[in-house]
């Protein structure tokens, strides 16, 4: 789940309990070149006010025209399919692209206790599945699994949510100030451990949260899971190895430390004398990133989310950089 859908969420419980009436659309199905994927969303307040998205804009559009000329009553059936696109006429005044067809649940919210329980679930890094009954409209709330996908059988729409990708940055130099600036615009929370005060003088708070104490604490603390990416990058093996056996025994579904391929053996290596398993020291990505020819730290920053991201959203990456660029550049 990334930020535009909880914010949804939290302005659709917002608005409940302030007494506004909301409808909650939903993507559940798409037919040829779609804008937005089953399960994107957008909460439309009963005076015309939106937040999220479902299309390039123009749905949108049209979805506050029949708030605004009465076609949408604000009181009616709990739920009911809008289908936008059936025609490549219908497609290009919507601006969806090919003959691109979506079809949305419109969900008139009532009692939004699920959507206060759903955000508790996910700031507690549960992954939750979201059953709405099309008929009745009752909600149901069940743990899920993260290879669980969106499901919709014509009666009951079974959407899964939960928490943001986060990404633990040992060490706060330059290159992760870099590192943390290209997380946060691909939607990550940002968390930073580094215990020399040193390095942490001039970082804003919006870049990324401090999380105290040595690095293999800050690992522990956070409990990993598999939305958590752990990369290493102060050079300093004191440091570096302590987060290391933590996170490599732990959920975490990236954990990488910054080195060339010289020092990445002798990190191996040492890792194994500390008593990590040979299974989990096989979860270590070093060097880290994909081969793009980086030697600046904004390239190599690139580099690094570019492999986090291509694992986060299931693609086998190629690793790494052939043996005549094998070191990295130290920062």
């Amino acid at each position: 789940m990334d930020s535009v859908d909880l914010n949804v969420l939290r302005s659709v419980l917002e608005w409940r309990r302030a007494g506004r009436a909301v409808v909650l659309y939903s993507v559940v199905q798409t037919w040829g070149s779609a804008p937005r994927p089953p399960g994107a969303m957008l909460a439309l307040r009963d005076d015309g006010v939106v937040i999220g998205s479902v299309s390039g804009g123009c749905i949108e559009d049209d979805l506050i025209a029949r708030l605004a000329d009465g076609r949408l009553a604000m009181q009616g059936p709990p739920v009911q399919l809008v289908t936008y696109g059936v025609t490549l006429e219908e497609a290009a005044r919507f601006g969806l692209p090919c003959g691109g067809t979506l079809r949305l649940a419109e969900e008139r919210v009532g009692d939004p206790a699920w959507v206060a329980e759903l955000l508790e679930r996910c700031q507690a890094h549960q992954i939750v599945a979201r059953e709405l009954n099309l008929a009745t409209g009752a909600v149901r709330l069940e743990p899920a699994r993260k290879s669980d996908e969106l499901a919709f059988d014509g009666a009951i729409l079974r959407a899964i949510y939960g928490p943001r990708w986060r990404l633990l940055l040992i060490g706060a130099g330059q290159l992760s100030r870099y590192v943390a600036q290209m997380a946060r615009l691909l939607d990550f929370e940002v968390l930073v451990c580094d215990p020399r005060r040193e390095f942490v003088h001039g970082w804003d708070a919006e870049d990324g949260r401090f999380v105290a104490g040595m690095p293999d604490d800050a690992v522990s603390s956070i409990e990993p899971d598999e939305r958590t990416a752990v990369v290493a990058l102060t050079h300093d093996p004191r440091l570096d190895d302590m987060a290391l056996l933590t996170a490599l025994d732990s959920r975490a579904f990236y954990v990488g430390a910054l080195g060339s391929r010289v020092n990445s053996r002798k990190r191996r290596d040492n890792l194994a004398l500390l008593g990590l398993s040979a299974q989990a020291i096989g979860r270590l990505h070093g060097p880290v990133g994909l081969h793009i020819g980086s030697h600046t730290p904004a390239e190599i920053a690139l580099s690094l989310m570019a492999e986090i991201v291509a694992l986060k959203n299931g693609v086998e990456t190629v690793q790494k950089k052939p043996a005549s660029h094998a070191s990295q550049v130290a920062v």
